[in-house]
């Protein structure tokens, strides 16, 4: 059969559904075989822009734990997927983008609208192929899921010129696959374990830091079953929250640079720090000299490059979180439950009470003037925690993290390690198509909102009941944060000096617009949203030059924090 034809049945054969994307010349043939041969088996999402359509398979990636799709042309097409590309890079998220190619015969001719895509991608992808021949396309397709899908996840690019596309071959897809060179230990070294179980019952003042590895491996329910049991507490990265109930006793919320001063304090003082699924990232750590210097650590996760990379580590695990876990309670179990001693954990608990209660989250709530963490405040009570949030990055991000207690896995969208202004609309959408009947809300800023904005068009086509809650305060306001704390209140060029009117930018979109200018219209605006069918974009005008604290100066340690 014809190339594009093997892909789609590949794609099927791997429980594709729902496809996110972009025509062009070079992948022509398989749009068409999509729409007379596969018409019933793929959902195809036709976004506004090629970065839209990764960050919207992204989103659909982290909302249902399988690999997002995306299919785009050659030369800019492919081109403009690179930060999509990079955000799901750096963020562990399994995404296979195909992105159509020239002809073999005129690869390195430069071509009309040909682009070395390959070499491009190849520092921001986990791995990516040039298909040069039919006979190779379905196991490529197999190669890609399996290596975006195993170990530490991540993107896979694969570039298909026209002709492979175009010539027929044998169909012949593999039910599995070995790759020699690729071999993810998913068990870790059992002694190791028990080295870990020995330290858990000694510790005095630990401290449970989790990353987005629990969420990726499913272990929610073992880091709970092990925080409960042994009496630890659970601080999370700002990709690891929902894997730990944020409501729970046990949470110390968010750690390091806008996290809770308890969480930083308690790492800052723990005598035990057991890592799972974090990679100790400088917005956490901050000088790792002065990181958690009276503290054992142990520290579980998939990817071995990500162990003693950055800090130093007394007990490396390297395996699959949910198998450590589970390994490691039925040890605890086995030994008794004299073992693990929470009665020694009384005075650790009660400084931790204290901290908080020291310095808790807080903002004026005496004004009429909208403060944005009231938005979100607001959000999470009349969705009862149980919408799924993406975010855009920056204040509105943060503002999130803080004051939406994420109790599951999953309900949290947002790019953690590249930053990528633009993502949450887009990630909303790939969330909201996998999941049509939930409630979906990209809390976004005015300055982030329109890196992406042509997005409006995808949910009216498609009917996406996506909510957006734009915090404007007419700002880049991060940037500007930084440039009132550490560049004498000179907002060079932070002030957004032209923004469009969102009500009627909704309008135009066939979308409905609320806008709230004091804090009694908050409510109302975000009931009328919630009670609307389609898309809503809520503005919020709030305090312009409102900041999110407690903050850590870059470069400086977890204990130099800003409060407000």
């Amino acid at each position: 059969m014809r190339g594009d034809e093997i892909l789609l049945r590949s794609l099927k054969q791997e429980g594709v559904d729902t496809i996110f994307g972009y025509p062009g010349g070079m992948v022509i043939d398989i749009f068409d075989a999509m729409v007379r041969t596969f018409s019933d088996d793929f959902k195809f999402i036709l976004v506004r822009h090629e970065q839209a359509a990764v960050h919207a398979a992204d989103g659909y990636a982290r909302a249902t734990g399988k690999p997002g799709v995306c299919i785009v042309t050659s030369g800019p097409g492919g081109t403009n997927t690179v930060t999509g590309l990079a955000t799901a890079y750096m963020d562990s998220i399994p995404i296979v983008v195909f992105t159509g190619q020239v002809p073999t015969g005129l690869i390195g001719n430069d071509a009309f609208q040909e682009a070395d895509i390959v070499g491009i991608t190849r520092p921001c992808t986990k791995h990516n192929y040039l298909v040069m021949s039919t006979d190779e396309l379905a196991r490529t397709v197999k190669e890609a899921f399996t290596i975006a899908a195993s170990g530490r996840p991540g993107p896979v690019l694969v570039d298909l010129p026209k002709d492979v596309t175009q010539s027929t071959a044998q169909w012949d897809y593999p039910t599995s696959i070995e790759l020699p060179t690729y071999k993810p230990t998913v068990k870790a070294h059992l002694p190791s374990i028990r080295r870990a179980a020995d330290l858990i019952c000694q510790a005095e003042r630990p401290v449970i830091y989790a990353g987005g590895g629990v969420i990726t491996s499913g272990a929610h329910a073992e880091l709970r079953t092990l925080a409960e049991m042994t009496g630890f507490p659970v601080t999370m990265t700002l990709m690891g929250l929902g894997c730990f109930p944020g409501t729970h006793p046990l949470s110390l919320g968010m750690l390091g640079m806008h996290g809770t001063y308890r969480a930083n304090m308690a790492v800052n003082d723990s005598d035990l720090l057991f890592a799972v699924g974090a990679r100790f990232d400088d917005r956490v750590t901050g000088p790792v000299s002065e990181f958690a210097r009276g503290a054992k650590i142990i520290h579980v996760d998939i990817d071995p490059t990500s162990i003693q990379k950055n800090i130093e580590v007394d007990v490396p695990l390297v395996g699959d979180a949910r198998d450590a876990l589970s390994r490691l309670i039925e040890i605890l179990e086995e030994r008794g439950p004299q073992t693990v001693n929470k009665e020694k954990l009384t005075g650790w608990h009660a400084q931790i009470t204290a901290w908080r209660n020291e310095q808790r989250l807080r903002f004026d709530r005496t004004t009429t003037t909208i403060k944005p963490q009231y938005v979100v405040e607001k959000l999470y009570e009349m969705t009862a925690g149980r919408a799924i949030i993406s975010t855009e990055v920056g204040q509105n991000q943060m503002w999130a993290a803080q004051y939406y207690l994420f109790d599951e896995p999953r309900t949290f969208l947002s790019s953690g390690g590249l930053g990528t202004m633009g993502y949450g609309f887009p990630a909303a959408i790939g969330a909201q198509v996998a999941f049509p009947d939930k409630l979906v809300i990209d809390i976004a800023g005015d300055g982030s909102i329109q890196m992406n904005i042509q997005e409006l068009a995808t949910v009216a086509q498609y009917k996406l009941p996506v909510k957006i809650a734009i915090l404007n305060n007419g700002y880049l306001g991060m940037v500007r944060q930084w440039q009132e704390r550490f560049y004498d209140n000179v907002y060079a060029h932070t002030d957004i000096m032209c923004a469009p009117d969102f009500i009627k930018l909704a309008d135009a979109y066939g979308a409905l617009g609320l806008r709230a200018e004091t804090t009694e219209e908050v409510v109302p605006v975000i009931k009328q949203a919630l009670e609307t069918d389609g898309p809503v974009i809520m503005d919020f005008v709030v305090e312009r030059e409102e900041g999110v604290y407690p903050m850590i100066p870059a470069g400086k340690s977890i204990t130099d924090v800003i409060l407000i």
